[in-house]
């Protein structure tokens, strides 16, 4: 699932899927292995080891395409009922009139946004598939901004790296800058064209057919660009998932 406990993939190339999955394996750190019972509620049991970490990321980073697009679908394909919702702690109680988005960190125009105001920005829509590690998957329509629309408005450095995000249910996540550019990484507020609903991550939810579930985190209050990776990356990274978390 898109959700905070998921795992999406995207269609991609079978030879790319089987050449990820065995260096993973080689390093100790396959994909599956890493995520067992990935969109469910458990913790994993096992220290990962970490020794092969920073090789991994490194090979994913070099695989990855920033200027190639996932596959999408008609929406006739859409599957509405396909899409299971697990959440990370209580639902938050979020007010749609008071709700704000701010980008800050290592940025020269920090902002803070309403959801009007965002949703006055330039309007996307994209159908991809979304596939849980726990087997389950659905073809979802997802709509909103751009994520590049809105971090280019704060002017990052040139120095970020990285991009942190902060949910009002207290989840944190942390991408690297070049897919939180891609032009399929949205901050979506809708979902099969109707209003996003608290469940799935209402107001603003990250959606993107290039990361793994886990990474895309719901109820997003705030962005923060930064150069360094801090020992915080992300809820489930620190409890052993994969920090990349792409394809």
């Amino acid at each position: 699932m898109s959700d905070h406990l998921s795992d999406p993939l995207i269609k991609v190339p079978q030879n790319r899927l089987l050449v990820r999955r065995r260096f993973l394996q080689i390093a100790g750190l396959s994909g599956l292995s890493l995520v067992t019972g990935g969109c469910a509620s458990s913790l994993l049991d096992d220290v990962v080891n970490k020794t092969f970490e920073p090789l991994n990321q490194s090979v994913e980073t070099l695989m990855f395409n920033p200027a190639k697009l996932a596959p999408e679908f008609p929406q006739s394909s859409i599957e509405p009922d396909a899409l299971l919702i697990n959440t990370f702690k209580d639902t938050p109680v979020i007010d749609r009139e008071q709700f704000r988005l701010q980008i800050n960190g290592e940025v020269a125009n920090p902002i803070d946004l309403s959801l009007s105001q965002i949703q006055a920005l330039p309007y996307t829509s994209m159908t991809i598939r979304h596939i849980c590690v726990e087997g389950w998957s659905a073809i979802v329509q997802w709509a909103g901004v751009r994520l590049p629309e809105i971090l280019k408005m704060a002017k990052p450095n040139a120095n970020v790296r990285y991009v942190y995000f902060q949910s009002a249910d207290g989840y944190y996540e942390s991408w690297d800058l070049a897919s939180a550019m891609h032009p399929q990484t949205l901050m979506a507020y809708e979902k099969n064209g109707q209003p996003l609903s608290i469940d799935n991550g209402a107001p603003l939810r990250l959606a993107a057919p290039i990361k793994l579930g886990y990474k895309q985190s719901k109820w997003v209050t705030e962005i923060t660009l930064a150069s360094e990776l801090l020992p915080t990356k992300g809820y489930w990274e620190d409890r052993g998932y994969e920090w990349y978390g792409g394809l």
